[in-house]
């Protein structure tokens, strides 16, 4: 009777585990709902319709993500110098470091809410997120590979040759397919649960306190001219009057050569400003404040500074310290803590 006991016992327990084991798995699946436009975001740019998010890709492109294989001898992915825990930016660089810690002359911008982008790089020297890869990628200070050997190193691996035919049908690993799998990855980077992103919706009982409310008022006032909500940036090139830096960088003048675009940089969101310092094109600012300083009273008059940056007699915008804590204030409420710890855009 015992060992009949214990039969029925494990019998029991293989069955409740082999149950727990078939949630655990549908609810893996279930859970995966692709791409889903917030509530408060505008129509998406990207064109999903040659390019619908699944599963199968979205898992292809987090791998590719985080493959160092992208790299010449082998050692950064894109992951590296895109580093979730800061939204996705090179934290603490000024500028991005590459394979043997070659130093670009920019920034590593976020990757965040990539579906809702025009173009892409501080320049905007690329106009499909499909093709963006490719720049990291082939730049020698950057990854310094060819597609060439990117390719044959994916195929010498069952790895990936199992991945693409799970994503595509078939095994072939080609380099439209390679990028459309990255960009599935990358537009699943969605963050849009900030408490202002929550405050705007009415979710949780969200509501600005007295200061951060002041910070809106204020932010409407001086910033949403270029910095428009709820991406937070109206995807303009400007001159923001920072001045010339350790390198004469010449911004959007490199990819158009119209004179009046020399000094011109991509406005970037503002969302998640807690995770990506430094701040600016070349990663001059080390703190919020520095920024809110600048704006304030350190404005260079220099060829193509944007006409908001130079009304009523003065340079730069009329600000407090009192209205200068107010925005940060705010500021501190498009930091999107969910975005940051979400373990699907984790490496595996």
């Amino acid at each position: 009777m015992k060992a009949n006991h214990w039969y029925v016992l494990l019998a029991i327990v293989l069955f409740t585990v082999g149950c727990s084991k078939n949630e655990v798995i549908k609810e893996e699946i279930e859970s995966f709902l692709g791409f889903r436009k917030p509530g408060n975001f505008p129509e998406p740019e990207y064109n999903f319709a040659a390019n619908p998010v699944t599963k199968a890709g979205f898992e292809l492109g987090r791998a590719l993500f985080y493959e160092p294989r992208f790299s010449r001898d082998n050692s950064i992915s894109c992951g590296s110098c895109h580093i979730q825990s800061a939204a996705f930016t090179h934290h603490g660089h000024d500028v991005s470091h590459g394979i043997e810690d070659r130093l670009g002359k920019r920034n590593s911008p976020p990757i965040m809410n990539l579906a809702w982008r025009k173009s892409f790089m501080w320049d905007g020297g690329v106009f499909d997120l499909d093709l963006q890869p490719i720049a990291p990628i082939t730049a020698h200070e950057e990854m310094d590979e060819t597609l060439d050997r990117v390719l044959a190193k994916l195929k010498a691996m069952p790895k990936y040759t199992g991945l693409f035919k799970t994503a595509f049908g078939t095994e072939e690993i080609t380099t439209a397919r390679t990028m459309k799998a990255m960009s599935q990855f990358m537009l699943m980077c969605i963050s849009s649960n900030a408490k202002y992103d929550k405050v705007l919706r009415k979710e949780d009982n969200q509501v600005f306190t007295a200061e951060e409310e002041q910070g809106f008022v204020l932010f409407k006032q001086h910033c949403t001219s270029c910095h428009t909500a709820p991406l937070f940036t109206d995807e303009s090139f400007r001159n923001n009057g920072i001045g010339i830096g350790s390198v004469d960088d010449l911004g959007r003048y490199e990819i158009t050569a119209n004179d009046t675009d020399r000094y011109k940089f991509k406005v970037p969101s503002l969302r998640n400003l807690k995770y990506t310092a430094p701040y600016m094109h070349d990663g001059r600012f080390y703190s919020l404040k520095g920024v809110l300083d600048h704006y304030a009273s350190e404005v260079q008059q220099s060829p193509n500074l944007d006409p908001l940056l130079q009304q009523n007699g003065r340079l730069g915008i009329q600000l407090s310290e009192a209205d200068k804590n107010y925005l940060l204030a705010f500021l501190n409420t498009l930091n999107d803590e969910m975005f940051i710890k979400d373990k699907s855009l984790s490496e595996q």
